[in-house]
Order: structure tokens, then sequence, then C-alpha cells
């Protein structure tokens, strides 16, 4: 069978991978890894970086190759075969991962080649030292039955990480609402109407046929006049995979998630911690539990009494008790009393061509980098564009592949992920590659697509990480790009975010779609200005996530069946001045815990924003496109991959470590003597 996965050069043939094709791919390569493993190890020549080391990171990329577009297609084109395909794949890979890294041989291997290089200087030295790091994290030095039981848990673990996310997924496109009453729509976006249209008709229905993605989501929540409309597509949304929900019984993710907890907590004992969360410490800027809880509970303690206030300003203002489905509709409305902009006025502004414009023309003055758009290219989907990156000789840095537009079996929310890794091979370089991915609202053929604001940060924010992919210079895959400390790894994209709110930056990004004008002057600052409208609400919505988040990882008891629901009413109480209803399940849809990326890490978006705000405050006290500061910031942030201890590198561009009164003071919460 001629096998697309097994390209090992060039940008990955997307339409032509089958689900037939993934299992046979990754077994192949895993076998190919695992004979040149072998080989390598039972060489009787003196293992050194270059005979040894380079070899295995080869491995690495070969393997990313492979696995990388089957994981991307899973989470924006899944269908019933890909799903069970990748499904099959999650124990192989697992299986494969934890036989590397408990290897006592490869582990013996590693120490020998530590012990030639210089581990404060060398990047060789830096590589080697984490993969020692990695090896202990994994069990390398414990007896062979926790070992088995450590790659058992895994194993179990990775294939419930995935069915979670399944989960979710399935339970929005089982969800929709139908209507043929106009009057129940008021309020409700334009696009999002027209939408709802496109998928009546695709039903073979008359009206409007709402589904359950973000953008539609968000929209309604924000904008319908219906109380009543308003409601029912907030209790749909917060009771997805719950015993609340009135939809698919069997997607219920409560047994996944405590077993999930459990199997977490089984890991980092075995290897010897505590909790699990002081076993992902073991890889980040924070270095203690306490450390992250006084963060925490800071940021909270400074926050709280501004929220409080905050939120009786918003009683007051709509002379209502406020519930749930309320908060983001009247917060919209006081925005725009207050600003005098509204999403229905700023949208025709901002054509997404216009916006994907301004940002690389932002991208261009703080790194002199130029994007141009390739037809041409292979994509999983009618809408997918891909752009290539030169440097100020022309010389190709890399790509981006644009899936911009929410749609059934793609998941939902925003996020980059690496296509292909910067590595060389034999004297050739292999340019790293992105997938910049949202969710915003598509147009219909004949009209362009139009953003709000918050739609203009996300993507900013999501290209800020692709900066950090594209940008590095270490072309060692296992520490390359965004392999950073995981609580550093937000930097760049919060970092990004800035420039969204800046006068100057978004009137670039504008031009009216019937008279091509820019936003007017007021309008610009009204924008900047409602930067920190209603900031400690929002300040202590996110840190309700964290606090969950990291109080489930470090308190865990095991059998009991409802600290999960406890913890996050523990939290709500102590720090949330909006209470959910009591069928609120927040918890069995957060994909960012859960799904596994930032479990006992969500604490990381804030610590991150410190760093951001911090880091943004030197840019405007010179100049928001300082040249030399750009350069500073790309050289000791962006190229550098896992290369240098993070807290190093930080202070090495801004001379000290992060300052938290920057977040306090950007955010509107702390004023700026």
């Amino acid at each position: 069978m001629n096998n697309p996965l097994l390209e090992v050069s060039g940008l990955p043939c997307f339409n032509k991978i089958l689900p037939e094709h993934v299992e046979p791919a990754l077994k192949l390569t895993l076998t190919r890894n695992r004979a040149k493993l072998e080989s390598l190890l039972n060489d009787t020549s003196e293992p050194n970086f270059s005979n040894t080391i380079l070899e295995i990171e080869k491995m690495i990329d070969r393997l990313h190759r492979v696995w990388a577009p089957i994981n991307h297609l899973n989470m924006v084109a899944s269908n019933k075969d890909l799903r069970d395909a990748y499904n099959r794949c999650l124990p192989l890979l697992s299986d494969y991962s934890t036989e590397i890294t408990q290897n006592e041989k490869l582990f013996s291997v590693y120490k020998k080649v530590a012990d030639t290089l210089d581990h404060e200087s060398s990047i060789e030295g830096k590589l080697v030292e984490i993969s020692l790091r990695d090896f202990k994290l994994a069990g390398v030095n414990l007896t062979e039955e926790i070992k088995s039981d450590y790659r058992s848990a895994i194993s179990k673990l990775t294939q419930l990480e995935a069915r979670f996310e399944q989960n979710i997924l399935d339970a929005m496109a089982a969800w929709s609402y139908h209507t043929q009453i106009l009057e129940e729509l008021k309020g409700i976006p334009k696009e999002i109407l027209q939408q709802a249209v496109h998928h009546a008709k695709g039903e073979g229905l008359n009206g409007w046929l709402f589904k359950l993605d973000q953008p539609t989501y968000v929209g309604i929540i924000t904008h319908a006049d219906n109380r009543l409309i308003r409601e029912k597509f907030y209790r749909a949304w917060v009771t997805r995979c719950s015993d609340k929900s009135d939809k698919n019984s069997d997607l219920n993710n409560h047994v996944i998630m405590n077993e999930i907890l459990k199997l977490r907590h089984q890991i980092a004992n075995l290897i010897g911690f505590k909790s699990f969360a002081e076993y992902v410490l073991e890889t980040r800027m924070a270095k203690s539990v306490t450390e992250v809880e006084e963060f925490l509970n800071n940021l909270a303690e400074i926050s709280l009494p501004v929220a409080q206030k905050e939120y009786q300003q918003l009683k007051t203002w709509s002379g209502l008790d406020l519930a749930a489905w309320d908060i983001n509709y009247y917060s919209e409305k006081m925005r725009q009393e207050k600003f005098l902009i509204a999403d229905e006025v700023l949208r025709p502004f901002f054509p997404l061509d216009t916006v994907l414009d301004g940002l690389f023309g932002v991208i261009t003055k703080l790194y002199d980098i130029q994007f141009k758009e390739e037809k041409d290219v292979e994509t999983w989907n009618n809408s997918v564009r891909f752009y290539r990156a030169f440097d100020s000789n022309n010389d190709e840095i890399g790509g981006i592949f644009l899936d911009l537009f929410a749609r059934e079996n793609k998941r939902a929310g925003a996020w980059m992920d690496e296509c292909i890794l910067l590595s060389k091979h034999d004297g050739k370089l292999e340019k790293p590659v992105a997938h910049l991915v949202c969710n915003f609202t598509e147009p219909n053929i004949s009209e362009s697509a139009l953003l709000n604001h918050d739609e203009i940060v996300t993507l900013f924010h999501e290209c800020g990480h692709v900066l950090h992919h594209l940008l590095t210079t270490i072309d060692y895959p296992s520490i390359a790009g965004t392999r950073v400390a995981w609580d550093a790894v937000e930097l760049p994209s919060q970092f990004m975010e800035n420039f969204a709110w800046d006068p100057k930056v978004l009137k670039k990004l504008s031009s009216h779609i019937d008279t091509g004008e820019t936003l007017p002057e007021e309008m610009l600052s009204q924008i900047n200005n409602s930067r920190v409208f209603l900031a400690g609400i929002n300040m202590i919505r996110q840190l309700e996530f964290a606090l969950f988040d990291w109080k489930i990882h470090k308190n865990y008891k095991t059998n009991d069946d409802g600290q999960i629901q406890k913890t996050l009413k523990q939290v709500r109480d102590k720090i949330n001045v909006i209470k959910p209803p009591e069928y609120n399940r927040l918890a069995n849809s957060f994909s960012h815990v859960f799904g596994g990326s930032y479990a006992a890490g969500y604490y990381s978006y804030k610590w991150a924003e410190v760093l951001a705000a911090d880091a943004f405050m030197a840019f405007q006290k010179s100049d928001l496109f300082n040249e030399a500061l750009a350069k500073k910031f790309r050289k000791e942030i962006l190229e550098i991959g896992g290369s240098r201890d993070f807290n190093d590198a930080y202070q090495a561009f801004r001379g000290r470590p992060a300052n938290i009164e920057a977040l306090l003071t950007q955010s509107g919460i702390m004023q700026d003597d």
C-alpha cells in the first residue's frame, strides 16, 4: 500500500491520508525505530552525542512526522473510522514511549554522553540533562514490577484522556435547537443566524437550526435578547457530558474523570511523589507546590474585592438579580454603553483578509519576516489556507496552515499545533510548520468573514505560539520551539495579544467591508480603554479554573467519587462572585485539564501572563516596535526552545525577574502610579 503518512519530506499530503493508512504507518515507524535503537545499543564503539543522541533525535522526528498529521486530523476532521484507528494507536504509542524512557541501557548511554558535555553552556549538554530527568520521571530506576504498573497506568490514562475529548465532540454534535419563530432570535448576530439557516436547509428544515459550536454559543449567550434562549444554550453548554445533560447519557464523562485523576495520582506515587501536582513541577519554572498556591492565592486576594465591586455595579446597572446566563449579555450591554462600541458595529471594520494582513504586518515590523500565501497546497478542508514565512534575505523560515472556521467534527476552541519540527538530517534542514486553528463563524460563499475584537485577540494569541515554533534556532526536535517549561509556554502567545489592543495596530487591521474606511480614532481609543472592563471578574474566572485544577491534583483522595464537583464548589464558594446553578458541570467538558495537556498546569496561563505583561511593559516604555528590544526578545525567548533554563532566559531578556504588578496594572486591577 502506498502510504502518504510515510513520506519523510515536504508537507503532509492531508487529502490523501485515509483511516486505513494510520495503523500500518505507525506500526512500521515504531518497528523501524526499535530496530535502529537496538542497533545503537549493540554498537561496541564509545557513545557520543553525534553517533548516538543525534540518532535518537532523528527517531523522535521520524515518529513525529507520522503521528502529527494523524493527531491533527483527529482534532479538525474527525470521523468514526479515523477515530477508531487513532484510538487503536494510542496504546502502541504509550507502550513505545515508556519502553524508551524506561530503557536502563539507553539511560546508561545518556549518562556516559553527559559526562563528556558542558551542561552550563552547551545546547547538547542541556538536551542530555533534560533527557536524563525524563528517564527518572518515567521510573527508569524502579523495579520491573513498578515499571510495569507505570506503563499500564500511562497506557490507560492516554486512552481515557482521548475518550474524554471525543465524548465532548460527540455531545456537541448531538445537540441542536430548531425554531421557526423569528421573534425568539432578536439580538443574535447576523453571522450566527445565517449559519443557522444554512444548517436548517441542510437538514431539510425551515427556519433556523442552531448547533452547539463555540461561536454559536458565545454569540447567543452574549447577544440574544431572549432570556429563555440564553438559558437553554447556557444549560446545554455547561452540562455537556454530564448527568445533567438532556442528551446522550452514555457520553457522561464522570467515571472517566475520576479514573483519570486516580491514574495520575498513581503515576506520581509510583515515581515517588505525594501528588500529581508535585510530580509535574519537576519540569516547570515554579519550583514547589507552595509557590504555585501562594501565587494563585495572592492574585485572588488582590482581585476578589475588585471583582465583587464590579459585580455589584453590573447588578445595579442591569436592575436585575443576575443569573449565570445573564452575565455575558448585560456585561456586553454595559460595555457598549460605557465605551460606545458593539460587536455588530465593529465587525464590518474587520474583514478577515485585512486582519491577517495587519497581523502579518506587525510580525514584519517586529522580526522582519514576510508571509506569502500558497494556493496549491493540499489541505483537509477547502477553507484552510497555507502561508510560507521568509526572512529579510528571502530565505524560507517555515510555514503555517490556517484553519479558522467552526464546523462539525472539529474540536472547539483555538490552538497551535506542530506540523513539522525544525530538524537537521544528514545536512538537510527541515523547516518548521505550524497549524493555527480557531473556531470563527464561517461566512456564506458570497461574503467575507468578519471578526469581532475577541476573535482578533485570539488570532494574535495563537500566532504568538506559531512564532515560538517557527523562530526556534534549535534543530534538535526534543528541545526545539515550544518545548519549554510548561508554565512558560504561554508567554509568546500572551505577549502577542497586547498588540491587538494597541490603537495604532488596530487601525492597520481595519478596513470597512463596504467603504474601506479605517476604524475612527474615537472607537480605537474606546476599544483600548475597554481592556480593563470587568477585569476583576475576568481574573477571578481564570483563577477559578486554575485553583480547581491545582486542588484536584494536589489533594486527590482515593475512592472519593464526588471530589471533583465538591472541589469545584469549594473554590467557587471562596472566590467566585457569580454563583452558577446547581446543574453546572464545568469539569465534565474541561478539556484543558482532563484532556491532558494542562493537567495541574492551568495556573500556567496566569504565570505566563505575568511574564508577558512584564515583557510588554519594556516595549511600552520605549517604542512598541523597538527594533533592538524585539531582536532581544526573539534571541532570549523565541529562539531558544528548551536549550536554557527559562528563568535564566527571561532574566537575560528583562534584566530581572518578572514583576507581578505589571499584570495587575495592565488589567486595571492595580492603578499605575
